[in-house]
């Protein structure tokens, strides 16, 4: 008997993608089929399985890929070949987002299907507008309305009574229809003075918002250009709040794109707290970061390990694969015995820390420079050095420990190579930064900065409206050399100490 699959209708809030419930962020990643739509943001497809099938139905004014049948036979079918389904709708799937006439159709086809509720754009794009729907001090109730031009000229669902006594109103879809939705206002007996705020791209860094009246927003609307559909409309006194608690638009990066250029699976840290600060991130990465493999040169040293007086570790990913080493040749931490660790930075400590050890030194600068100055002071004339570092690195640190009298041996652990890019992710990037679309681009490294010109290339037409931010002043020299000034270079040189001087820059 063949298998059935199961359907999932999912609201995946209203487009801030830290806005999907922990429920439906979990169904993304075992899905076999996602079905969106055009207002998905694209960083939650992302979060899918790598092999799960990605399917585009539109549903945007005026460009629609599939009708709402089309898309409800398609989620049968996938359904019927024994396939997880998730159906990934914006918002809510029940409100205004046709998931229950989906969900009445893969019912009767005896398709099981679970119902995960999304944050819905009615409260979550006031809130981020600073616009409470309720307060004790301005309303009892409000009334939300979808406003799309065929649904709103009949007014079936609206009383004019209930229109001019409900002291807020949410239109949602009703940006194309503004004028008609104003006038209608207007003959319920709404006074024409009556505050209104219109909001596009709501809890997005692309958030724009303009407030008015009901008597000359249409107008306001003609000269901002900047507010396009998606677009929540709200009307009411309650909108006077905004000039107390707009939180979101008053964040130091609001309105400002960062490209992050770290390797995929370490970007989520600066990711998190730029966004945490209202800007934008893309992620581009520039380099990927692999063990070396069958890595018999560090095979040799663990070998040797007693040899050695001192262990320098100059980064998170030389503890890391030293340790995946060890594991591998059935060894531990015990192998360090009485020697001393040094550690460049407060991270690459606290990676030793998850392996039961302590840095015994760890220089006040993060940079190579920081170490052989403390080797100046410690002292390590006729000591041995194991080094456990990136397969390409500078050399001034094993050579200066060198002329103090080491016996350095550096042994490549790990290797930093260029990721395979699409084309079209590529001429994305360089037509956003020729546009000025992009504000900052973040350097972590020296190889982030020299891939990055090497894909997008060093005319600087590309990047007359953009910024760059380093880590430190090595990778800024890096940026130098290519021809560019850096204009951020942090001063505590971590990836808390970048976010921190892109978000000084901009609010000094």
């Amino acid at each position: 008997m063949k298998k059935t699959g199961k359907a999932f209708l999912v609201g995946a809030g209203p487009g801030d993608p830290g806005l999907i419930t922990v429920k439906g962020k979990n169904i993304l990643k075992s899905a076999d089929v996602v079905v969106y739509d055009s207002l998905i943001n694209p960083i939650l497809l992302k979060m899918c399985r790598e092999n799960a099938e990605l399917i585009y139905v539109g549903k945007k004014i005026g460009h629609k890929e599939l009708s709402q049948n089309e898309i409800n036979k398609l989620l049968v079918k996938k359904a019927k070949e024994g396939k997880m389904v998730l159906r990934l709708k914006g918002g809510d799937p029940f409100v205004f987002g046709r998931g229950g006439e989906e969900a009445e159709i893969l019912e009767k086809n005896n398709i099981e299907t679970d119902i995960v509720p999304g944050i819905s754009s009615i409260i979550a794009v006031p809130a981020y507008s600073g616009v409470p729907v309720t307060h004790r001090d301005y309303n009892s109730s409000f009334a939300v309305f979808t406003a799309h031009k065929s649904k709103f000229n009949s007014l079936k669902d609206f009383d004019p009574a209930s229109l001019k006594s409900i002291k807020t109103l949410v239109f949602l879809m009703g940006l194309n229809n503004i004028r008609n939705i104003m006038s209608k206002l207007t003959e319920s007996g709404k006074d024409p003075e009556t505050p209104v705020l219109v909001i596009s791209n709501g809890t997005l860094p692309s958030q724009n918002s303009l407030v008015g009246t009901i008597s000359n927003i249409t107008n306001k609307l003609k000269d901002n250009p900047a507010i396009t559909t998606p677009a929540t409309i709200i009307v009411g006194d309650i909108i006077n709040l905004r000039n107390k608690i707009n939180w979101f638009e008053n964040k130091p990066l609001f309105g400002k794109t960062v490209v992050s250029t770290r390797d995929k699976n370490y970007s989520s840290e600066i990711e998190s707290i730029l966004n945490q600060n209202g800007a934008n991130v893309i992620n581009f990465p520039t380099i990927e970061i692999k063990p070396i493999k069958n890595n018999k040169k560090l095979a040799k040293s663990i070998k040797d390990f007693d040899e050695y007086n001192f262990v320098i570790f100059t980064s998170v990913n030389g503890v890391k694969y030293l340790f995946e080493n060890l594991k591998n040749l059935k060894k531990d931490s015990r192998i360090f015995g009485n020697k001393k660790i040094i550690t460049i930075g407060e991270k690459t400590a606290a990676e030793l820390k998850r392996y039961g050890l302590e840095s015994d030194y760890t220089p006040d600068e993060y940079i190579a420079e920081g170490v052989i100055e403390l080797c100046k002071k410690i002292g390590v004339k006729n000591k041995k050095v194991l080094i456990p570092r990136a397969k390409v690195a500078r050399e001034i640190l094993p050579q200066k420990l060198k002329e103090l009298g080491a016996k350095v041996d550096v042994v490549a652990t790990y290797e930093t190579i260029l990721p395979k890019h699409k084309k079209k992710d590529i001429d994305e990037i360089i037509n956003k930064l020729k546009k000025g679309e992009i504000n900052i681009v973040t350097f972590t490294s020296s190889s982030t900065a020299r891939n990055f010109f090497e894909l997008i290339g060093k005319r600087k037409t590309i990047y007359t409206k953009t910024r760059f931010a380093c880590i430190g002043p090595i990778t800024a020299d890096t940026v130098k050399s290519f021809g560019f000034k850096s204009d951020i270079v942090a001063e505590k040189y971590t990836i808390e100490g970048l976010a921190q001087g892109i978000i000084d820059f901009y609010t000094k």
